[in-house]
C-alpha cells in the first residue's frame, strides 16, 4: 500500500484520530512533520497535531492547531483544530484517553478547550489547565514545507510560544481548586 492510498483511507477526522491511536508515544524531543510521522509510525503531542493539522486540511478543513496550556506544573498539550456546521472539534495525540478526539459540538474554542479540563492534570492529580493560545494557521509555513520536511517545526513551536494567549481561570477559581 502505498503513502497515498493509506492517506485516502484517513476520510474523517474520527478515522485520522484512529490512526493516531494506534501509533506509539514517542518520548523523544524531536519535532516529526506529518511525512515522518506516516512512515516512522511514531508520534508524541506535537507531531500529532501537525500530522492531524495535515490531514485534515487534506479533507477541506483549513490546517489549524491550538496549544492548550497548562500551569507550571505540568507540559502543554496541542490539538488539530476542525470545524463542522460552524462547531469546533478536535484531533489529537496524547498517552491519555481524556486529552484525545473531540466531535465538532463546540460552539467556541473555550468551550472545546473546557472539554478538556476535568482530564487535564498532571501526575500529582492537581488539575492544571489554564489557558490556551489562538488558533494557529499552519499554511503561513508551507513556503518552508512543513508537511513533508522537519526543517521549519522549530519556527512553529516557537510561533505558538508568541501567539496571542486566552486565560479560562482566574485566581479565586485556581485557589478553590
Amino acid at each position: 500500500e502505498t503513502e497515498r492510498q493509506f492517506i485516502g483511507t484517513l476520510t474523517t477526522p474520527a478515522k485520522i484520530q484512529e490512526f493516531l491511536d494506534e501509533l506509539p508515544y514517542s518520548k523523544e524531543l524531536i519535532y516529526r512533520c506529518p511525512l515522518r510521522v506516516l512512515r516512522e509510525r511514531v508520534a508524541h503531542c506535537f507531531d500529532g497535531a501537525l500530522f492531524g493539522a495535515a490531514m485534515l486540511r487534506l479533507l477541506g478543513h483549513p490546517p489549524l492547531i491550538m496549544e492548550m496550556l497548562p500551569n507550571e506544573r505540568d507540559d502543554d498539550h496541542l490539538l488539530a483544530l476542525y470545524r463542522c456546521d460552524g462547531h469546533w472539534g478536535a484531533v489529537s495525540k496524547s498517552n491519555f484517553v481524556g486529552l484525545r478526539f473531540r466531535d465538532p459540538v463546540y460552539r467556541t474554542l473555550r468551550e472545546l478547550v473546557m472539554s478538556y479540563f476535568d482530564q487535564f492534570y498532571n501526575v500529582d492529580r492537581e488539575k492544571t489547565l489554564r489557558g490556551y493560545t489562538l488558533p494557529l494557521n499552519l499554511k503561513h509555513f508551507d513556503p518552508w514545507d512543513w508537511m513533508a520536511r522537519d526543517g521549519c517545526l522549530e519556527r512553529i513551536a516557537q510561533k505558538l510560544d508568541r501567539i496571542r494567549k486566552v486565560r479560562v481561570l482566574t485566581q479565586p477559581m485556581i485557589d478553590h481548586l
